[in-house]
């Protein structure tokens, strides 16, 4: 039976997000929580579809929720690749012909085939690199003028953002008062590369537990080929690093980046997992 998520779902729903924690190959995009409660309040406001077998129990989970020009699906999740491609059938009557973005390991083929049955097409691939608490390299010393600052007011910031890549769009929607936020958040690193006073690009790094992610690094395209990128990775890794509790810091490029993957392999990170982006365009619209 297919149904809305209860309240008392919490914990079959975290088991199967273990479930999905103990394989790489099993991931999709999924709720971060991993406590009852703390599903019970990420799910607030969100389309969230289970299946139940005949003792209540849940075996699959679903959601959908607001994702830049449409929704984002957050799984397909079961261990049974069979109650997928029904699932996913449910959730897609509430998306009202929006597009909808879903994510799944590239070896995820269960997922996968059924997002494709589903009719959701592949954008891209993004794959992931982690390179670990003593194996970063030292850094070059800083020449001709070139400084780090740590710091970048919005309008910097958003300059440098616009310039770096034509994809890169979602914070030019963000107001002042959310940049800001964001900017001085204590869980978020900004390094920003300046010759002059002038700001040449910049790395923004994300602190989860022991888990850095750089979220961002880019060089303004009239900057490209001087080594500023190498420079912006090695400096935001040492500075996250002087955080005690981070064992590793992340780094992602898409197939379509391929300097950047060069970039991050000469500088020792190793990959570790590949996602693929599907999209699903409303009817009558061709992606």
């Amino acid at each position: 039976m297919i149904r809305s998520l209860q309240s008392s779902d919490g914990p079959d729903v975290v088991s199967l997000l273990s479930w999905m924690d103990g394989a790489p190959e099993r991931e999709v995009f999924a709720p971060d929580a991993r406590t009852p409660d703390d599903l019970a309040l990420e799910n607030s406001g969100k389309t969230c579809l289970v299946t139940a077998d005949d003792l209540g129990s849940v075996t699959a989970f679903a959601a959908l929720s607001p994702f830049q020009d449409g929704l984002l699906l957050e799984g397909p999740l079961s261990e049974t690749p069979g109650n997928l491609p029904r699932l996913l059938g449910a959730a897609l009557k509430h998306s009202d012909n929006q597009s909808v973005y879903a994510f799944a390991a590239r070896d995820n083929v269960a997922v996968r085939g059924a997002l494709e049955a589903a009719a959701f097409l592949p954008m891209h691939s993004t794959d992931f690199y982690r390179l670990s608490r003593g194996q970063l390299g030292a850094a070059a010393a800083l020449t001709d003028g070139l400084l780090i600052d740590h710091s970048a007011d919005t309008q910097t910031y958003r300059a440098l953002y616009r310039a770096a890549e034509d994809t890169w769009s979602e914070r030019l929607h963000w107001s002042e008062a959310q940049l800001l936020t964001h900017l001085h958040s204590p869980d978020v690193q900004i390094s920003v590369l300046r010759r002059g006073g002038k700001a040449l690009g910049f790395a923004e790094t994300e602190l989860d537990g022991d888990l850095a992610r750089m979220t961002y690094l880019a060089v303004h395209p009239a900057e490209r080929g001087q080594g500023h990128g190498k420079t912006l990775l090695m400096h935001a890794a040492k500075r996250a690093f002087e955080r005690p509790e981070v064992r590793a810091v992340q780094v992602r490029a898409h197939d379509h980046e391929g300097p950047a993957r060069t970039l991050y392999t000469r500088a020792g990170f190793l990959h570790s997992r590949s996602v693929v982006t599907y999209l699903l365009e409303p009817e009558g619209e061709e992606a």
